[in-house]
């Protein structure tokens, strides 16, 4: 409940400063807005205090992090090979793809799912449950999903080996 008060009082005073309209119909309209925002997210500004496995979760993304810039880089190479490729169209094969994930927690699936839109080429278009739609670019960048990156992200997020 503090949470909430305090999501409010934030939220109240951001809207009083941005406005700068100060009339009842405008303070009022603030507050009946402030107070949805407070009720739907104050987790977002204020959140709860970290599990026991937050700091294996932390050191896990440290890990995770600079492969992922790696297959950033590499899928932005092939990417640009394809586009300044003069037979571009024999190369591209665009498909949207569904497969079910093994990761639990959905922080670790929000994890997959940004990664895979980070990575050119990839677009993560729906996650429901334990099934991610994603679209690709060529066969070789829905043929490589989930494999390398979704076993990265279970070791480093859930503990899995």
């Amino acid at each position: 409940m503090k949470a909430k008060i305090a999501t409010f009082l934030v939220m109240l005073a951001f809207w009083v400063i941005m406005s700068g309209m100060f009339d009842g119909f405008h303070l009022s309209l603030g507050v009946v807005c402030c107070l949805l925002v407070a009720h739907f997210s104050h987790e977002l500004l204020f959140p709860r205090p970290p599990g026991p496995g937050f700091l294996r979760q932390v050191l896990g993304l440290l890990l995770y992090v600079p492969w992922l810039f790696w297959q950033i880089l590499v899928a932005n190479l092939q990417v640009t090979y394809i586009v300044l490729h003069p037979r571009m169209l024999d190369l591209i094969d665009p498909t949207v793809f569904r497969f079910k994930t093994t990761l639990k927690s959905p922080f670790s699936k929000v994890t997959f799912a940004q990664s895979i839109t980070l990575t050119p080429g990839t677009i993560t278009v729906s996650v429901h449950d334990d099934e991610f739609a994603v679209y690709a670019l060529t066969r070789s960048a829905a043929e490589s999903l989930p494999g390398e990156m979704e076993r990265r992200i279970a070791v480093a997020l859930e503990g899995q080996s």
